[in-house]
């Protein structure tokens, strides 16, 4: 595997974005494993972070380059600041940037990548739990599988607890008024009820039992199930911490349909 860290500009932030990207590389070691190389449309898992972290978060709490280095998979961990992967109110388009221009950013750099639905994933923690299945929600012709860890799914059905992480003004300097976040379209709760069930990627949801926001997760699970989405659920022993998110990372790529060597 290569990992690199890379620094591009984003016209639609106007700002530099910072990525660590894992890239499979053919490998041969006097000592540990071999690795076959893939160099032409190589499957790309779009992992996201949570609302203390940023692009390194991934590399530093998990090993996930090495849970991926004989998968033939690469890793695409961009840094997305606290903007709820949403189109915030300051004019900061955090959801366009990670739905449309990042893609198109990482196909650019890195041509080998994959432009197939098929081979094309999205996974996050906690706040990027939420982002990655809003990804799948809003951008399903682009995604075969989603899975959300912990994931924060439900923030237009419990502003009490919003408030308890970060004050009024913060979140709705992001989603505007609070109560309007019902029934919009960064309610993944309202787009579960309300969009064409028919060309939706597969769903993966994982959390701890002891993890204050567990609910969250079982509620959009059962919403996915009454609309017939494809949704598997797991629960274990754990927090909202990175205890449990290193183990559900690897159940989350032993879950990903993909052909692994």
């Amino acid at each position: 595997m290569a990992l690199l860290q890379v620094n591009a500009f984003s016209n639609v932030l106007g700002m530099e974005v910072m990525l660590d990207v894992i890239l499979p590389q053919e490998t041969k070691k006097a000592f540990g494993t071999d690795v076959k190389g893939v160099t032409e449309d190589v499957p790309v898992l779009y992992l996201l972070h949570g609302m203390n972290g940023n692009h390194s978060v991934w590399q530093r709490r998990t090993a996930i380059e090495r849970y991926v280095s004989n998968m033939g998979l690469a890793v695409i961990i961009p840094s997305t600041d606290l903007a709820w992967y949403t189109d915030t109110q300051y004019d900061m388009n955090y959801w366009t940037f990670i739905a449309d221009e990042l893609p198109k950013i990482c196909h650019e750099l890195f041509p080998q990548l994959t432009t197939k639905k098929a081979k094309t994933f999205a996974a996050g923690v906690s706040m990027g739990g939420y982002g990655a299945v809003k990804l799948g929600l809003r951008r399903p012709e682009n995604f075969a599988a989603i899975a959300s860890i912990s994931g924060g799914l439900t923030i237009a059905e419990g502003k009490e607890q919003l408030l308890e992480i970060r004050s009024k003004k913060y979140w709705e300097g992001i989603f505007g008024p609070l109560e309007e976040i019902k029934g919009s379209e960064n309610d993944l709760i309202h787009l579960i009820e309300t969009l064409d069930v028919g060309q939706m990627p597969q769903f993966y949801i994982i959390c701890g039992t002891e993890d204050p926001i567990y609910q969250a997760s079982t509620h959009a699970t059962d919403k996915m199930k009454e609309q017939g989405y494809n949704v598997t659920f797991e629960d274990g022993p754990g927090g909202h911490d990175w205890t449990f998110w290193e183990k559900s990372i690897q159940h989350v790529l032993d879950w990903l349909p993909l052909e692994k060597f």
